[in-house]
């Protein structure tokens, strides 16, 4: 028996941090939406107890590091599974871009997997079982449009935002999350209005939206990587309504109400740099 599931990436409308806590982890609200650009992932029992996962990508682990593999071994190890799965990943999503690919691909087994054994477990308990792997897992197992807040774990869905275009430019370079998160001084941060995006995504305001979208996280990574910055200078030269680091980096993404100007901006960034991805919003 084999099962499909698809892994779509987000995005970030917002991503204010709060602070930081006791444990070294940090208290945030992310606005997140899903889009059109997704891994593929197949799912196959098998006889021996393991799991095993087979990708072409030089950047992706295939053994306990990678999202996916912790999500098979906690979901076996929480309902006591004493099958094995072999985990098949097509990689659409870039790798160390913040548009979560590791975490779709860990939420799309954790779905699998209640299919593939025929288990009829909440989405609620999946999400809950994501967020012990990790911060953007309870979000990526529904989906949409939602709010995450403390670490990730706590998830509110929302209306979904106005239709639009989104381009997404991601330059070759990785940024480590947890090298960003390791700099932030909450004190001295941006915080971008949470209220007024929630209100835009209420009244589906395109342009309301587009102008309060914010990143707590981007003079960080700008700092260390100025191409970023360049990226969304571009983006914003070539006419994109808002424009946005998603997570901690690098990729840049710009919304765009019409899909004749969306194709042009599109095109003018394919030659600021090599993965830029014209994609649709899904949540």
């Amino acid at each position: 028996m084999t099962i499909l599931e698809k892994a779509p990436a987000k995005i970030n409308l917002s991503l204010d941090v709060l602070r930081k806590r006791d444990d070294g982890y940090h208290d945030v609200e992310m606005i997140m939406t899903s889009v059109d650009l997704a891994d593929r992932i197949e799912l196959e029992r098998i006889d021996e107890d393991k799991i095993e996962i087979s990708l072409e990508s030089r950047y992706v682990p295939n053994d306990e590091r990678n999202l996916a593999y912790k999500a098979a071994q906690v979901f076996k190890a929480a309902y006591c599974i004493s099958e094995g799965v072999h985990i098949r990943i097509d990689k659409s999503i870039p790798v160390s871009a913040g548009l979560g690919g590791g975490s779709a691909d860990a939420a799309a087994v954790l779905r699998g997997l209640n299919r593939l054994w025929s288990l009829d477990i909440p989405l609620k308990e999946l999400a809950d079982l994501g967020s012990t792997i990790g911060a953007d897992v309870a979000f990526c197992v529904y989906g949409n449009t939602a709010i995450a807040r403390g670490y990730g774990e706590k998830i509110e869905k929302l209306p979904s935002p106005p239709p639009c275009w989104i381009i997404l430019a991601k330059p070759d370079i990785g940024v480590s999350t947890r090298t960003i998160f390791g700099q932030i001084n909450v004190e001295t941060i941006a915080h971008p209005d949470t209220p007024t995006i929630l209100e835009a995504l209420r009244e589906k305001d395109f342009n309301k939206l587009s102008k309060n979208i914010g990143n707590s996280l981007e003079d960080i990574t700008f700092a260390l990587h100025p191409e970023v910055m360049q990226i969304k200078e571009a983006m914003i030269h070539a006419g994109a309504a808002g424009v946005l680091m998603s997570g901690s980096g690098p990729t840049v993404y710009g919304l765009v109400e019409h899909q004749g100007k969306a194709t042009r901006i599109y095109n003018g960034m394919r030659g600021f740099c090599d993965e830029v991805y014209l994609v649709r919003l899904l949540g």
